[in-house]
């Protein structure tokens, strides 16, 4: 009787288990699958927060640049994630978008503090 009423929940335990370990185990087969991806010229976040563009790889350790000339030692256990570049990173003030181009012309806003523009 008492193995009836514990039954449900010791299936419900197993499989929270199963899969908690199997989110575990895709977390860190992605973290090995970037640390083997890694290469010269990658820019890189580690655990600590620094960023850094890596300049040398061993089996272990990688060396990052942090700022022109100054280059530094970390393990390979470190690196959190690769800082993926945009290629349209470059915003020109002077260039509108068309959505505040569109907002400009039907309401006659054109000054940051909803001044109209006379």
């Amino acid at each position: 009787m008492d193995l009836v009423i514990f039954l449900p929940l010791l299936i419900i335990m197993g499989a929270f288990m199963f899969f908690a370990s199997r989110r575990q185990k895709k977390a860190m087969q992605a973290t090995i699958d970037l640390h083997n991806s890694l290469q010269i010229g990658d820019r890189i976040h580690t655990t600590s927060g620094l960023q850094g563009t890596i300049t040398g790889i061993t089996d272990d350790n990688i060396d990052l640049e942090i700022a022109p000339g100054v280059v530094t030692t970390w393990m390979k256990l470190a690196v959190r994630d690769r800082i993926e570049s945009d290629t349209d990173d470059s915003y020109d003030d002077d260039d509108a978008t068309p959505a505040a181009t569109e907002l400009t012309e039907s309401t006659g806003v054109t000054d940051t503090d909803g001044l109209k523009k006379d």
